[in-house]
């Protein structure tokens, strides 16, 4: 991949090492096997950021069950990632248990364009997740001024978890979708025949618009 740019989807994530609040990794080698969000925040001690550092330990549990690990990243120094956790702990009685990336000369958040300057010189809030291949498989950004939503991120790995392992897509607002619930669709037919068979196989508006339940 071309080092002067981010990764797309589909291509390796770049290899680094770094200092984290859990002690130092290598990435994406130490998660080999297992999915990871990769996320960064603006600054420690920030409102925002403090209201997503909770809402991701919320849900630390889930995402570890669907074998994801997650990973924090700013410019900030370890030491103030150490600070801004502890504070959390006494403060809210929330323990953050996944590791903090300390990018303090901002290498890292520069490979993975997470600094846009006309945001200013903080990271954005930049989502990766990345697969236990340690391919990038979805991209998220969010400005500085608005918080994500933990929920579809988790949702996102669960449904890219869904596809590979059934060979299907996942339709919009999965599993509540408006038209099909948390049924699954079926991938276009390639010739008139498969286009046939697919009416005769499964629930469909038309033959490339077919879908099936994974119950």
């Amino acid at each position: 991949m071309d080092q002067s740019r981010i990764p797309l989807l589909g291509e390796k994530v770049p290899s680094f090492e770094a200092q984290t609040t859990r002690g130092k990794i290598k990435f994406p080698e130490d998660y080999k096997g297992k999915w990871v969000v990769l996320f960064s925040h603006p600054a420690d001690f920030t409102p925002v950021c403090t209201t997503e550092f909770v809402a991701f330990q919320k849900r630390y549990d889930e995402f570890k069950k669907l074998r994801c690990e997650l990973i924090g990243l700013s410019i900030d120094q370890v030491f103030s990632h150490i600070k801004w956790v502890e504070w959390i702990k006494e403060k809210l009685n929330i323990e953050i248990k996944f590791p903090i990336i300390a990018d303090d000369q901002g290498k890292i958040a520069t490979m993975l364009g997470m600094i846009h300057p006309g945001k200013g010189s903080n990271t954005v809030r930049a989502v990766f997740v990345i697969d236990p291949n340690g391919i990038v498989r979805a991209i998220l950004y969010y400005p500085q001024e608005v918080g994500r939503n933990m929920d579809e991120i988790l949702r996102l790995v669960k449904a890219l978890q869904v596809s590979d392992e059934n060979h299907v897509a996942v339709p919009a607002n999965w599993p509540n979708n408006e038209l099909i619930g948390d049924e699954v669709i079926i991938p276009l037919a390639s010739d008139i025949e498969t286009a046939k068979k697919r009416l005769r196989e499964y629930e469909c508006y038309d033959w490339w618009f077919c879908y099936k339940s994974l119950k």
